[in-house]
């Protein structure tokens, strides 16, 4: 896969953090734009429309939930990664509600970052040319443009692994498939005993896709397992 021209926003205030960051993405081949802060970053991302965002929750001007709100108003699809120090539950699951699209917490693995960023491009990739229609339900999931549309509502946007998400459990549907398998195919990551991001993001899409998202009707969980769509 050719990483040759995507470009990364680094928003973060820790000199030395985005100089390590830098090398290393240069280094695969991307190109990187750094902001050191959120401002900054803000402006960044709507001038140079970037193809993913690496965004630090503790910024110095702004906190980072702040910036992905405010980008989330302009651009619903970029894939936006938040870099954290807190390790707090709480605090992933508020990022994913403004928008952020995963997380990782500091200190990182640079190898584990770089392959969740190369994971979203190979998924990116197979989208091209699509305009695929998924129906869950009521509701209708716009692969292409991100949305979801549910009759007499306006179309809701969706970010870039709330799609990726439905659309492999779409593929798989009435099948479980598992927490391992989600975050290797989709996340790039290997699963390990502390990592919730699958189930937060189920919870996220339940209140979008469900009529009662604390009775599912079409993401199920499989107990132990993982999770099965029943469209």
């Amino acid at each position: 896969m050719s990483t040759a021209r995507k470009k990364i926003l680094v928003i973060e205030d820790e000199p030395d953090i985005v100089r390590g960051l830098k090398d290393s993405l240069e280094f695969e081949g991307f190109e990187v734009l750094a902001a050191g802060d959120g401002r900054d970053g803000v402006r960044l991302a709507r001038e140079r429309a970037p193809d993913c965002i690496l965004l630090d929750l503790m910024l110095g001007d702004v906190n980072g939930y702040a910036v992905c709100e405010e980008i989330r108003g302009h651009n619903s699809v970029v894939p936006i990664i938040m870099l954290t120090a807190r390790s707090q539950e709480s605090d992933k699951i508020r990022g994913l509600d403004v928008g952020a699209d995963d997380y990782v917490t500091k200190p990182f693995s640079i190898g584990e970052l770089i392959a969740r960023i190369k994971a979203i491009f190979r998924r990116q990739s197979r989208l091209a040319g699509q305009d695929e229609i998924l129906r869950i339900g009521p509701s209708e999931i716009n692969v292409k443009k991100h949305t979801l549309a549910r009759k007499g509502k306006k179309p809701e946007p969706l970010t870039f692994y709330e799609v990726e998400l439905l659309k492999l459990l779409h593929e798989r549907a009435e099948q479980p498939v598992s927490r391992d398998e989600i975050l290797d195919k989709i996340w790039g990551i290997q699963a390990n005993p502390s990592n919730r991001t699958v189930d937060n993001f189920i919870v996220k899409l339940r209140r979008k896709v469900e009529d009662d998202h604390k009775r599912p009707r079409h993401i199920l969980t499989v107990y132990g397992y993982g999770y099965k769509l029943v469209p």
